[in-house]
């Protein structure tokens, strides 16, 4: 059964109850990594390991999200500034837990390169608070994983 979450803008990210942070460096220059994240969306579940489906709506404003083990995703795109941040606010989820959630994926320029740093942002009972807290270990190894992919994806074009 699909939930709606509160409508929180992108400063949620530095206001939330949880921030999680990773970062990584890759070899991809800030302006490919933005096209990566931003405008070819179907894409990420080429290289995010955990998406199966991914599609852009009403003219890239909104997405859908399917992971792996069927949870949802209906997300409205908060920030969208080329090749510097890129951030969504999901609306609606089929996940037990989030009352909020917002993830940025900001880059700056790191040599030829791009830092990558994603901020996931969300809010929640306190038992999902706990648990996010314990799974900070397998997000970051989600997002190592997922940023080496689209590091090779995007250095094989």
């Amino acid at each position: 059964m699909a939930r709606q979450l509160r409508p929180v803008g992108i400063e949620f990210v530095e206001t939330a109850p949880v921030r999680l942070v990773f970062a990584r460096e890759i070899s991809a220059a800030p302006g490919t990594v933005f096209h990566a994240l931003a405008e070819d969306v179907p894409g990420w579940a080429e290289w995010f390991g955990a998406v199966t489906l991914a599609r852009s709506c009403d003219d890239g404003t909104r997405r859908e999200i399917r992971l792996k083990g069927g949870t949802r995703f209906l997300e409205t795109v908060l920030v969208a500034k080329e090749a510097e941040v890129y951030a969504y606010r999901v609306d609606e989820t089929n996940a037990p837990g989030p009352r909020a959630l917002v993830e940025e994926w900001r880059l700056v320029p790191a040599g030829a390169g791009t830092r990558v740093q994603w901020t996931f942002a969300a809010d929640g009972p306190a038992a999902f608070r706990l648990a996010l807290t314990f799974a900070r270990g397998g997000l970051g190894r989600a997002f190592r994983e997922a940023v080496t992919s689209l590091e090779r994806r995007l250095t094989a074009r």
